[in-house]
């Protein structure tokens, strides 16, 4: 009979262990750190266009940060962070870009829009690439911020892709300068895009599906 006991307690353990797994997805989040954390998961790898609310949602997030009062950190979805930074964003992107929108997948966050390849420097950039695709495609690249002095952060470009097609590696930073159309100022990498931030913006970290903004503290 003991055997017996023993035998029925670990299917119930079995049974509750496939449960909880088969459920993972309503109490994981609450386990890892709230409700926040639940909403901000769900959207590792969704795509949000730049909106005027998601701007306006960045905005009062970043001037929280400004408060000596107020939170040392603030967690963005990656489409109000594009939202807010927008204007430089769109100084830097091709004159030609549309439909721009961003994500966070794993580490990074990601930007598409549709361009015209001859922003870009066409078949005289790309060389035989540009053979296999169209006058105007769909460009994405991802990468990290690196926040390089209070007003300045630069975006590493560590992935590039033409519809679906990867760009190798040794051309990113020679892409990465035909993209950016504005000045770069001293000490951005060759194959970052320069940012214009507020300076109350100490660090940026991307994980998770969301995008984490911390204080600078002097």
């Amino acid at each position: 009979m003991g055997c017996m006991r023993k035998l029925g307690c670990l299917v119930v353990l079995l049974v509750l262990a496939v449960a909880l797994w088969l459920t993972r997805g309503r109490w994981l989040p609450l386990v890892r750190g709230g409700g926040n954390d639940a909403v901000a998961s769900s959207t590792d790898g969704v795509w949000e266009p730049l909106t005027t609310a998601g701007a306006e949602r960045a905005r009062k997030a970043i001037d929280g940060l400004a408060s000596k009062s107020g939170p040392v950190f603030a967690n963005l979805r990656p489409g109000d962070v594009a939202s807010y930074v927008f204007v430089a964003l769109r100084r830097e992107l091709p004159p030609s870009a549309e439909n721009v929108a961003a994500t966070v997948i794993g580490d990074r966050l990601y930007v598409r829009a549709d361009i015209k390849l001859t922003d870009i420097g066409g078949a005289a950039v790309l060389g035989p690439l540009a053979s296999f695709l169209s006058d105007r495609e769909t460009m994405m690249f991802g990468g990290t911020f690196e926040v390089l002095r209070p007003g300045l952060a630069q975006f590493h470009v560590q992935e590039l892709k033409l519809r679906e097609l990867s760009i190798p590696q040794r051309m990113i930073p020679k892409l990465v300068q035909k993209i950016g159309r504005g000045s770069r100022p001293e000490g951005v990498a060759p194959d970052a895009l320069p940012l214009l931030v507020p300076e109350q913006i100490g660090d940026v970290r991307v994980a998770r599906g969301r995008v984490t903004l911390y204080k600078n503290v002097p």
